[in-house]
């Protein structure tokens, strides 16, 4: 059985495949899509890290599908799935949003996936101590705990943040789920 967390979203989603018997770093990879070029591509520094550029889409439909279809593509029948949930001050291209995440949600409960949905305060909280911590916390606690700089490993600048804030992210949820037992 492996454990999944997953940073869904329509520009930066990312996966989190832990297939140890334990939670570890080490048993650990991740998977994302990206629209930049330069984060395409395989990394293997201290970490399994595969970023895979986005389809060409013509609507918003069909972008959900290739997204959701990617997903599906990556995960096990018996993966026990955290997925993040909204934020309650989310902005912008919130119904998009909503019904991205609602195709994928879909899927998984029709093809009989065992998943939860937990609240991004949660996961911050899991992560830091603190429901309403900042990208730069998690990041701070991602780099202490795991002693991995993933900034450093896809050669980001400090004012970058995807797609590390959202491997970082999808860590903290597949640990989540990994000790929750959820």
């Amino acid at each position: 059985m492996r454990t999944v967390g997953i940073d869904y979203s329509l520009s930066s989603p990312c996966i989190c495949i832990n297939s140890g018997a334990e939670f570890n770093i080490i048993n650990c990879s991740f998977h994302y899509l990206t629209s930049t070029k330069k984060y395409e591509g395989v990394w293997r520094q201290n970490v399994d890290i595969t970023g895979n550029l986005h389809t060409i889409f013509t609507s918003d439909e069909q972008r959900y599908n290739l997204i959701t279809n990617w997903v599906m593509g990556l995960l096990n029948e018996d993966d026990v799935i955290c997925i993040e949930g909204y934020s309650m001050a989310s902005t912008g291209r919130v119904f998009n949003i909503a019904e991205n995440a609602g195709l994928l949600k879909h899927y998984l409960w029709k093809n009989k996936f065992k998943f939860s949905v937990v609240p991004p305060t949660v996961i911050k909280k899991f992560a830091t101590g603190k429901g309403n911590a900042n990208k730069e916390k998690l990041q701070e606690s991602f780099v202490q705990e795991t002693g991995v700089n993933i900034k450093q490993i896809l050669n980001m600048t400090e004012k970058q943040w995807n797609p590390s804030s959202d491997i970082i992210d999808s860590y903290y949820l597949c640990k989540y789920g990994a000790q929750k037992n959820v």
